[in-house]
């Protein structure tokens, strides 16, 4: 159980916000202390507790904590205010000290301040307890406010992966969902394996769960509940080539249905308060893989009706579709980032898969990951950082084929 984490932050007088599009951003160095107890002396708690915030943000490649044995004489509480002499030399933008122990019910007691060295001034300072399992939780949180208070951006390190876990070998392979933090940690399964399942997607509350599950080989749509592991079965979708994505507001499902015979795919949408089902495209080609603008008004989603796989943008209500990809290769699984201004892809060119972006309107590609089989991008909810899917290719005897989350 993790309780609420109060927050004070300080207001500076004026900010000034810069968007950076170009150029090499140098990470801002931070000095980050092992959290202490009453007694001014670092505790294995506050030892966990700094590494897991000084790990948090160097995955964002927007920090660069300071090594600690450059430090001298640490605040022995979050109370004392630093001597700033003592930072400044080492090139700290930024100083988080904190005190961690166990109290006498066991319970995990927490406070921390972050210090601008430049100004010499508390940025935001905070109090909380937890139980000693969700330290973790309380780490990812701290780590939280100190991203959104450099980086003028949300946090997003006390969020959750969903994702497919796959162990077997290759012809008998056991798919099974799973989720964890972002970080890797605090890893369960959620599905038994006995079923395939296929394409988790979040809601936008984090708390549900929307994936196609084969059973008895007919694919059908669930949605899970995460903290009371409850799932819904919202029906029997025979055809369908992905599992469903929700809508902004949590209210509708979009997902690509092939009801014929001959293969072919249109996108559809689901009300999930009536389960009245809406098609969206009506064509020949395979369309599938359908993402919403974060508004709402508009969806991306991959289509061959060109002749091979593109990537296409429509209004929410079907119409005024256009092409937004014309580079050599194939594109597909479009994912619209959270913040609206571009679109993650992965694209297939000359044998090689490639993770990439664009403009909304197709322009300004870039390629950013490339690799035997790198594919499926997924946003972090502030738009900021890609999650993808990487997997090298088997041997001739059947070994290999790793496959792991970047």
């Amino acid at each position: 159980m993790l309780s609420m984490l109060c927050v004070a932050a300080t207001s500076a007088l004026a900010q000034l916000r810069i968007e950076i599009t170009e150029g090499v951003v140098a990470p801002t160095p931070i000095a980050i202390a092992n959290f202490t107890g009453a007694d001014g002396v670092e505790t294995d708690e506050g030892r966990l507790i700094a590494s897991i915030i000084a790990n948090d943000l160097v995955s964002s490649g927007l920090f660069e904590p300071i090594d600690e044995a450059a430090f001298i004489a640490p605040p022995g509480s979050p109370s004392i205010k630093p001597n700033f002499a003592n930072w400044a030399p080492l090139g700290a933008k930024g100083l988080l000290v904190g005190s961690a122990e166990l109290d006498e019910n066991g319970k995990l007691q927490v406070e921390f301040v972050l210090w601008d060295v430049v100004t010499e001034r508390d940025l935001t300072s905070g109090a909380g307890s937890a139980d000693p399992d969700a330290m973790r939780q309380l780490s990812h949180k701290i780590a939280d406010l100190v991203y959104e208070e450099f980086t003028g951006d949300t946090g997003y390190f006390d969020t959750q992966i969903v994702y497919v876990a796959e162990a077997g070998s290759q012809t008998r392979r056991v798919k099974r969902l799973a989720i964890m933090d972002q970080d890797g940690h605090n890893h369960k399964f959620l599905t038994s394996g006995l079923d395939l399942v296929l394409t988790p997607r979040f809601s936008p509350t984090t708390q549900e769960i929307a994936y196609l599950n084969f059973f008895n080989d007919e694919p059908n749509v669930y949605i899970q509940d995460i903290r009371s592991g409850r799932s819904e079965r919202l029906g029997s979708f025979p055809g369908m080539t992905f599992a469903p994505r929700f809508g902004p507001k949590g209210d509708r499902l979009i997902m690509s249905w092939a009801k014929d015979e001959d293969g072919a795919s249109d996108i559809y949408e689901m009300d999930l308060r009536t389960q009245e089902i809406r098609q969206l495209t009506n064509s020949r080609a395979i369309d599938t893989a359908p993402s919403y603008s974060p508004d709402g008004k508009r969806v991306v989603f991959e289509s061959n009706r060109a002749g091979r796989q593109q990537i296409y943008t429509m209004t929410s209500n079907g119409k005024n579709v256009q092409r937004i990809s014309y580079g050599e290769g194939r594109y597909a699984t479009p994912v619209w980032s959270p913040r609206g201004d571009i679109i993650a892809f992965t694209k297939m060119h000359r044998g090689t898969f490639y993770i990439g972006v664009m403009n909304v309107d197709g322009t300004g590609e870039r390629l950013l990951a490339e690799g035997f089989l790198v594919e499926g991008p997924t946003w972090a909810p502030n738009g900021r950082v890609l999650m993808y899917f990487k997997q090298e290719p088997f041997t001739n005897d059947g070994d290999g084929g790793e496959a792991a989350l970047y």
